[in-house]
């Protein structure tokens, strides 16, 4: 199984997307909100990352939401 983790903030529509892919697919995640947590924030503006969803599968980093990408790094529908 995959290590998920998700950047998001809770006005993004596509974090929201991301998520309710993840559910969907019964793919197991953990959430690093922006807007509730200062550690979240810190650590992407550290990558110099300024945007969300980022998503982190395996050490692999994701810049947004694409559901083809999320599909192929984690093998669904293959």
């Amino acid at each position: 199984m995959s290590k998920v983790d998700i950047y998001t903030s809770d006005t993004c529509h596509y974090c929201h997307l991301a998520k309710d892919f993840f559910d969907q697919y019964n793919i197991m995640y953990t959430e690093h909100s922006v807007s509730k947590d200062s550690e979240a924030r810190k650590t992407l503006m550290r990558k110099g990352v300024m945007s969300v969803p980022y998503i982190v599968i395996d050490g692999e980093e994701i810049q947004g939401f694409d559901e083809d990408t999320l599909k192929q790094k984690l093998n669904i529908g293959n």
